[in-house]
């Protein structure tokens, strides 16, 4: 089983991944920080927006994968990277902005992690995060049906019993709120035009489908996949171009400590 991410697998679509990420950096409401963390970075797309937005501040990436890392380095020679997982990881006290785009989704209590994140600032200080929030959407129940369905029930159950979707906005809010003086949380529905079925499973290869597919072994893998994929033709049918459109809602919050 592969243990670390692919960084190639994940920049096939660097181009709507990064979207959401430069929705959230509109929104920061910081002219000049000194010390900018990118919390989850990946492969560095998100850690160049902050370096091209603050380009008088440190910035410095964090992620746990090692691929993702050496991708990001091989981008952005001039910045920091550091390899550490974000459950444990703590921000310096002169953090001015602590940015992630599409990471705590994958962390099991991250609302404790985010307070805590959020304690340690100095007051001014932010944090910005942008979750996919599209658990109940038909790219992921398929999942879940397909994983169900098959010979390789028992060896991916423990993926199923470990994802789960978003706790609700006022969730968010009762939380954090007495963490912070400033909570600004909002949704966004994009609406990605793919090239077919197989380009949806692909985008979701580098992501939500590597707990259910990497377990496996090479002949269940291209049987799950073979199943997956017509499952995703029948939800998400061709429009007048013979493009998809992948429905994906995320979830946008800006604390300002």
């Amino acid at each position: 089983m592969s243990t670390d991410w692919s960084a190639r697998q994940y920049l096939k679509f660097e181009d709507e991944r990064t979207r959401p990420a430069r929705d959230l950096l509109a929104q920061i409401p910081l002219d000049s920080p000194c010390k900018v963390f990118d919390l989850g970075c990946g492969p560095g797309n998100s850690t160049g927006l902050l370096v091209n937005r603050f380009p008088q501040a440190q910035v410095i990436g964090v992620d746990s994968s090692a691929d993702m890392l050496r991708k990001a380095r091989e981008r952005l020679p001039g910045c920091g990277f550091i390899e550490a997982d974000l459950n444990d990881w703590v921000a310096p006290g002169d953090a001015d902005l602590l940015y992630s785009n599409a990471t705590f989704q994958w962390l099991r209590d991250h609302l404790s992690v985010l307070k805590r994140l959020l304690d340690g600032l100095q007051p001014g200080a932010v944090l910005a995060v942008q979750m996919p929030n599209n658990f109940d959407e038909p790219v992921h129940v398929l999942m879940r049906e397909t994983a169900r369905s098959g010979p390789w029930a028992k060896v991916v159950g423990s993926a199923r019993a470990e994802r789960s979707g978003l706790p609700q906005a006022g969730d968010y809010y009762d939380a954090l709120k007495p963490h912070c003086s400033r909570l600004d949380m909002w949704h966004t529905i994009y609406e990605h035009p793919l090239d077919g079925a197989e380009a949806v499973v692909e985008w979701v290869k580098g992501t939500g489908l590597r707990p259910y597919i990497d377990p496996l072994p090479p002949e269940q893998r291209e049987a799950f996949l073979r199943n997956y994929t017509d499952g995703i033709a029948r939800a998400y049918p061709p429009r007048f171009d013979g493009k998809v459109l992948l429905r994906f809602p995320r979830l946008f919050m800006v604390a300002v400590r």
